[in-house]
């Protein structure tokens, strides 16, 4: 019996054997089966790929020292060709932008708005003893009042009447009158808008370049009503005449620092080209695209941003608004104005750079200005002039301006900013240099996906 079952053992132990060797020899048949299955993929991908060079390195035709060297050339591009691209992805990423110029021409161009403003504030024979009482505290010659007055009715009564400096008045040759102005107030006090859009009527166009072709007014500066100078303090002014800025009628004045002076005894020709702007906002540029966060103001520029960031900073440091300052809070009385207001906004304008950070907006309208002059009256028209307004000569000379304002020409400037640099650019370099340097394109790389899925599904 037990030799029985030794001999049944070693039978077992022989099939075992058996079966193990049968099984060795299936894997290596199967793996055998599978390399030669991987290796003709491959040799038929080498053999029908564009990529070039990649058939030279394992052509059986050739020696091991072209094989070598077709390697060498391989990687040399490829190297060549991962370098270009990260230079462009680098250059893509560094959001380039470039400025073009060019000129439009148009069939009639929309007027711009024309503000100006007296530099004298207040008319000397209008004021009361009430109004010289606040006006030379104002001025620093008196104690203050005990009482307290209305600074915009004050304002707006003893600042000069357009309907007295108004002596003639042509828009494109035809006549017009004071009433075709619109009252406004900056820090010079009442100011004068021409074309402003605010009255209901529609915006003033011009159909031809030149001078004869725009706004032409006569003033009469009125130098007899100019307050005069007392004293030196930081609201002394010296001059005699008036303070223009032309403007879009989508942004409000901002006379006093972007504002040009125009002097009596001389006629201004101002020769305009309007130029519209248009910037990118970040990562490109730095414009501002977002509407404006302001109860005061619905479109966005530049001069409503400081405007509101003033009225807001005089709020919170004097409690009140200057006269010019938009909103329903208080007005400043002229005791504030002197002790708090004026200090205050002049300390914001000259030294506080941090509290009114206004961005450039991503859409605006500038008007390019070039002035030259001309003296007036000349001595031929000098008694003309007395004559017809019943003055002096020597008024005349002292107190009469004109003002000639025209576009140059019916076309305008426009200043675009554009992205230099986009992904449609980055394909197009990196399938220029794919083609360049190793010969492929998009279907190639579709073909090594390809070859490389083929592979797995044979290997899995």
């Amino acid at each position: 019996m037990e030799d029985l079952s030794a001999s049944n053992q070693e039978a077992i132990n022989k099939d075992s054997l058996m079966d193990d060797a049968k099984r060795r020899s299936s894997r290596q048949r199967l793996k055998m089966t599978l390399t030669h299955s991987a290796k003709d993929t491959t040799t038929a991908f080498i053999l029908r790929t564009k990529v070039h060079g990649l058939k030279h390195v394992f052509s059986p035709y050739k020696s091991k020292t072209q094989r070598l060297f077709w390697l060498l050339a391989i990687f040399v591009c490829l190297g060549l060709l991962f370098t270009w691209s990260w230079n462009r992805i680098l250059y893509l990423l560094s959001y380039p932008a470039v400025t073009k110029i060019y000129m439009v021409w148009s069939h009639n161009m929309t007027f711009p708005a024309v503000t100006f403003c007296n530099q004298n504030l207040l008319r000397m024979s209008s004021l009361t003893k009430a109004d010289l009482y606040h006006s030379g505290y104002w001025m620093d010659i008196i104690p203050p009042p005990d009482y307290q007055l209305n600074t915009t009715e004050m304002i707006d009564r003893l600042g000069h009447q357009l309907e007295d400096m108004l002596l003639d008045c042509r828009f494109r040759g035809e006549n017009c009158t004071y009433k075709n102005f619109t009252p406004i107030y900056t820090r010079y006090g009442k100011c004068y808008t021409f074309n402003s859009g605010l009255d209901g009527n529609p915006l003033l166009t011009t159909l031809k370049g030149g001078t004869g072709n725009g706004l032409e007014i006569m003033l009469d500066i009125q130098q007899d009503e100019y307050l005069p100078v007392w004293g030196d303090t930081d609201e002394t002014s010296y001059e005699a005449g008036i303070k223009v800025q032309i403007h879009s009628q989508d942004e409000p004045p901002f006379i006093d620092q972007l504002g040009f002076g125009v002097a009596p005894g001389f006629q201004t020709f101002v020769s305009c080209q309007q130029q519209l702007l248009q910037y990118l906002p970040p990562p490109w540029g730095d414009c501002r695209s977002e509407p404006m966060d302001s109860e005061y103001f619905s479109t966005y520029s530049i001069t409503a941003c400081r405007i509101d960031c003033e009225t807001r900073y005089l709020l919170e440091n004097c409690n009140c608004r200057m006269v010019h300052m938009p909103g329903t809070s208080t007005v400043c009385t002229p005791e504030q104005y002197k002790d708090c207001a004026d200090p205050a906004l002049d300390f914001l304008v000259e030294k506080d750079n941090d509290y009114c950070v206004c961005e450039t907006p991503c859409n605006m309208t500038r008007y390019g200005k070039e002035l030259s002059m001309v003296k007036i009256p000349s001595k031929a028209s000098a008694k003309y002039l007395a004559k017809k307004f019943n003055k002096t000569e020597q008024y005349i000379a002292d107190n009469i301006l004109v003002l000639d304002i025209f576009f140059e020409a019916l076309n305008y400037e426009k200043i675009e900013q554009k992205k230099a640099y986009e992904v449609a650019g980055l394909l197009g370099d990196i399938g220029g240099q794919m083609g360049l340097f190793i010969g492929a394109s998009v279907l190639t790389i579709l073909e090594i996906f390809d070859y490389l899925y083929e592979v797995c599904c044979i290997l899995a």
